[in-house]
């Protein structure tokens, strides 16, 4: 279903809340809170925290934090091994395209990574999204980055892009970014028509890392150790890590996906609490889809 501009606002109010829910579950869940503690904790009943869980992902609160459990995690690993191997047998496609048919994407030329960008114009807006706001930024060839804003801090979003293209021009354009989102976020590639160009900046290595994690799938798990014997460096765990640490679009290339191999989601640049949403937002709907 193709969201309008309203609904993706809605989806990122909504987002601000279930958050802090997820939040308060972090903090609190030894004591195994129910569904009326959990919306007390942000303010709701349980009744209007139903309601907004329901219209954000589609299924109830329940449900939806039965997906973030160890246990769940450790189950969809194990599922999603045999489809894994499947993918990684197919090859990878080359440094020209992506494998995820859904994402197709150019590296800079040694050339632009030395210039650091000199010379391009990077076009960029600031936009809600089903995970809070986000920022997208492009040059002629692609998106070159995607980042959320947390604690309504736009400048800080603006300077992780001007850190790593700091020669580049820079203009503020979001009647041109606003195009990238719906084909960003409808998260399951036949929703769109066309698929998602990206222009990235990252080291052969980094690139290699990115490229094997467009071979997840929506819904399935890996781990970094998994991840490093994809790409042919089974010793090169923590490398791994680093790699997905520095994914300059996050949710076109799914480093949320990647997990601790004893169940643990480990961290994520934008916070733990936007993976886990990712992460059940991404599994409620692959449930509900098949």
């Amino acid at each position: 279903m193709n969201q309008t501009a309203d609904d993706y606002i809605q989806l990122s109010e909504d987002y601000t809340r279930i958050e802090q829910a997820i939040l308060f579950l972090e903090r609190n869940y030894r004591m195994q809170p129910s569904l009326t503690e959990i919306a007390g904790s942000i303010g709701l009943s349980e009744y209007h925290f139903q309601r907004l869980f329901t219209h954000w992902v589609g299924i109830s609160p329940k449900r939806f934090l039965q997906y973030l459990t160890k246990e769940h995690a450790k189950e969809v690993l194990e599922s999603s091994a045999s489809v894994l191997e499947a993918a990684y047998q197919t090859g990878l496609s080359g440094p020209g395209r992506l494998h995820d048919l859904f994402v197709v994407a150019e590296a800079m030329t040694p050339g632009e990574y030395k210039n650091r960008g000199e010379g391009l114009l990077i076009r960029y807006g600031f936009h809600p999204s089903p995970f809070g706001e986000c920022l997208i930024a492009t040059t002629e060839r692609g998106i070159c980055f995607l980042a959320f804003v947390e604690n309504n801090d736009r400048d800080k979003a603006l300077q992780e892009v001007i850190t790593r293209w700091p020669k580049a021009a820079y203009k503020e354009d979001p009647g041109h970014t606003g195009s990238f989102v719906s084909p960003i976020f409808s998260l399951h590639p036949g929703e769109t028509s066309l698929p998602v160009q990206l222009h990235l900046q990252g080291t052969n290595f980094q690139l290699k890392v990115w490229e094997a994690l467009l071979s997840v799938p929506t819904g399935q798990l890996i781990t970094y150790e998994d991840l490093a014997i994809a790409i042919g460096r089974p010793t090169a765990a923590r490398a791994v890590g680093s790699a997905v640490g520095q994914n300059p679009v996050p949710v076109l290339i799914p480093c949320h996906r990647v997990i601790h191999k004893l169940g643990d989601f480990g961290n994520y640049r934008y916070g733990s609490a936007r993976k886990k949403a990712l992460l059940g937002y991404e599994m409620a709907r692959q449930n509900r889809s098949n």
